[in-house]
């Protein structure tokens, strides 16, 4: 389309002011101020980018005061090399090759060697105490930690705990250092700024920033965890080191990070500091932590098991197996009670048992809040001693199960499977699963062959009759949804599976 010159000359004035407008923020660049034609110059244009009017915090101040009490930790281990066998046939010309490079002695284990593992602590009192993840520490023969002023000092362990991962370490500066307080980890809310220093690929003293994430999430490393995530680059080379609010209390200690690629994609894990303080407290007094041991595994509750044991909502810890002469059995602790709270604290969650009776000593008499039959029961139990050989007593247990024809599994007697071969102990009763149609709802819950359905919600069946009968009333009574209770591999769990010929109601408890 052809233009007019007065269009030509306004086309010309556009360009000009859209690349004014693209390169306002840098220096030198002076553009033709953007007035409308015909109207006075009498106030300046505003630019395209304005000062904010709250600047972003800056983290200088915080970090010169806090990085004096950040420190480097070397760990010396001896690791044992692999054999070294020749690959060949023996005897072989390349055999006799191989040992003669390699020496006779193929197959034998080559010489230990010596291995530095790099981490990060820091301070926390004036005699020298130091927090750091356990397994910077786990394996090491020698310890040496890095004073910011560039001192070396030896370190002895004093204790470890692997359950949450922490070591407190003691070095003998032979002056009074500087440290860092624990601050209130309950406190931080996602979406508060956070600061962490640590020694990434041994590049000591680096500051990254970032904000909390989430609150309580759980990574499977263990019975007790309860992380801060927050997306503060943190890499190997890290762990131990600590994680900051803006007060410049301790609030995490930065543990562990998800990536695929083995650096920093933004998703990093801080034990809290709440939960370190308690720790660390035990360490140096003790040399180890002492946690109560209940003697119940339990699993979680999904809406499914929620309607078949008559729970208003999918909460708590479901009881799936009770050790013997435990204090969970001389409590009268069943499988197939869920509990709901210990003491004043609720139960939401398996996790939520675990931490709660870790939290608690050898010998302390507590209430144990229980869902039995729809009913509430509480219960009085005296807790032991957790012992390094003992499983944490709320370890998540799992699977899934269901009944026959629209379940889509058979039922056969303890007898036929026992004469079929499958190896069961001695005494067992109940009913066993023969055969899983697959794409059913008992495949799709997990229900495996040869496991034994031992109780139906919290009827005990001695027999596949009475667990199919106890099966179709549970369907019956409970909206499609059925509790049972099964003994795999020696272990009892509960499973729940939903018919699908059953709707939820919703709202509804079943």
């Amino acid at each position: 389309m052809m233009l007019s010159p007065k269009h030509r000359r306004g086309a010309a004035l556009g360009a000009m002011l859209l690349a004014g407008t693209a390169l306002s923020g840098f220096a030198g660049w002076l553009a033709v101020p953007a007035f409308a034609q015909g109207q006075p110059q009498a106030q300046a244009a505003t630019p395209a980018v304005t000062a904010p009017a709250l600047p972003l915090p800056g983290f200088a101040d915080l970090v010169a005061r806090v990085q004096p009490a950040v420190v480097t930790i070397t760990a010396t281990e001896r690791v044992q090399a692999d054999r070294v066998a020749s690959p060949f046939p023996e005897g072989s010309q390349q055999d006799r090759m191989f040992r003669r490079y390699f020496g006779e002695q193929g197959g034998e284990r080559a010489p230990a060697r010596q291995m530095q593992a790099l981490g990060s602590g820091f301070i926390i009192d004036a005699e020298g105490h130091i927090v750091t993840n356990n397994h910077v520490v786990d394996s090491a023969t020698q310890v040496k930690v890095t004073l910011d002023d560039g001192r070396e000092l030896q370190a002895r362990v004093i204790g470890r705990d692997q359950r949450t991962d922490l070591a407190l370490l003691k070095v003998d500066a032979g002056a009074p250092l500087p440290f860092l307080n624990l601050g209130n980890s309950d406190q931080a809310r996602p979406g508060d700024w956070v600061v962490a220093v640590g020694n990434p690929f041994g590049l000591g003293g680096t500051v990254t920033a970032g904000i909390v994430s989430a609150r309580g999430r759980d990574i499977h490393s263990g019975p007790y965890d309860d992380f801060l995530q927050i997306d503060a680059p943190i890499n190997r080379g890290n762990s131990g080191g600590p994680l900051f609010g803006l007060d410049g209390s301790v609030i995490g200690v930065n543990t562990a990070i998800f990536s695929p690629s083995g650096g920093s994609i933004g998703i990093g894990f801080a034990i809290p500091s709440n939960l370190v303080r308690s720790v660390v407290a035990q360490l140096q007094q003790n040399g180890r932590v002492e946690r109560g041991f209940l003697g119940a595994s339990t699993q979680p509750v999904d809406a499914t098991m929620a309607r078949a044991l008559h729970l208003a909502r999918p909460e708590g810890a479901l009881v799936a197996q009770v050790e013997a002469d435990s204090p969970a059995s001389r409590a009268g602790l069943r499988p197939g009670d869920v509990v709901t709270a210990i003491g004043e604290t609720p139960v939401r969650s398996p996790r939520d048992l675990a931490r709660a009776v870790g939290d608690l000593r050898n010998g302390t008499e507590t209430t144990l809040t229980t869902r039995r039959g729809g009913q509430e029961t509480r219960l009085q139990v005296r807790l032991a001693a957790l012992q390094e050989r003992q499983t944490a007593q709320a370890e998540e247990g799992g699977g899934k199960g269901q009944e026959r024809g629209r379940l889509g599994f058979v039922l056969g007697s303890v007898q036929e499977a026992v004469q079929a071969g499958v190896p069961l102990p001695r005494g067992t009763q109940g009913a066993v699963v023969a055969d899983v149609r697959p794409n059913s709802p008992a495949a799709e819950a997990g229900l495996r062959p040869a496991d034994i359905i031992t109780a139906v919600g919290g009827q005990e069946v001695r027999s596949p009759e009475q667990a199919a009968t106890a099966i179709r009333e549970a369907l019956q009574t409970n909206n499609g949804a059925v509790a049972l209770r099964l003994l795999r591999d020696g272990q009892q769990a509960f499973v729940a599976v939903q018919s699908p010929a059953e709707a939820p109601r919703s709202g509804g408890q079943g």
